[in-house]
């Protein structure tokens, strides 16, 4: 029923009400005894993210959220202890220069969780987050957490972005 009356509003140019049948379309499918339960634990996720991709706030909510959990995550787990110093050594041979550069693997940090929350942290996390949401590596050496991180960052803060985006469209398309 609802499906008929969204049609019926879309045909006749009326975007909002669209709109609102479309929730209560979405709603009827979430709860619908029907449907499989992964179907229904998709729609439910759908909801709670963006309400349907009509909830901006909800959308960008979530991924404030999301991006501030990650930059705590870098701040403590994911940078490594120093920047990585590469050592390069070398030998002069009569004309000939040999030149060997070794970059070693990032050291996790240590010390306690309140030395790791400085400016400097922050700045970098900062730097690896935002990059993250825009599906760009962020070339900062980092720990084997802040790796993980990263590359889940880079997956669901994007679709976050996404909804956000959907739903300031079809408001702006009203």
């Amino acid at each position: 029923m609802y499906r008929k009356l969204r049609k019926s509003f879309e045909d006749n140019k009326h975007e909002p009400g669209a709109a609102d049948f479309y929730y209560g379309e979405m709603e009827m499918r979430r709860h619908a005894d029907d449907i499989p339960r992964s179907e229904r634990m998709l729609l439910t996720s759908y909801w709670a993210l963006s309400g349907y991709g009509l909830r901006a706030s909800r959308a960008i909510g979530w991924l404030m959220l999301a991006m501030t959990l990650t930059v705590l995550v870098m701040m403590l787990w994911g940078l490594p202890k120093d920047g990585s110093k590469s050592l390069t050594t070398g030998t002069v041979d009569g004309r000939r220069i040999t030149m060997t550069s070794d970059t070693p693997d990032p050291i996790n940090p240590d010390g306690s969780l309140r030395d790791r929350l400085s400016t400097e942290r922050f700045e970098k996390s900062l730097r690896v987050v935002i990059n993250s949401v825009v599906f760009r590596a962020s070339g900062q050496e980092l720990t084997t957490v802040g790796t993980y991180s990263e590359m889940a960052s880079r997956i669901g803060e994007p679709i976050l972005l996404g909804f956000a985006a959907l739903a300031i469209r079809g408001r702006v398309k009203r």
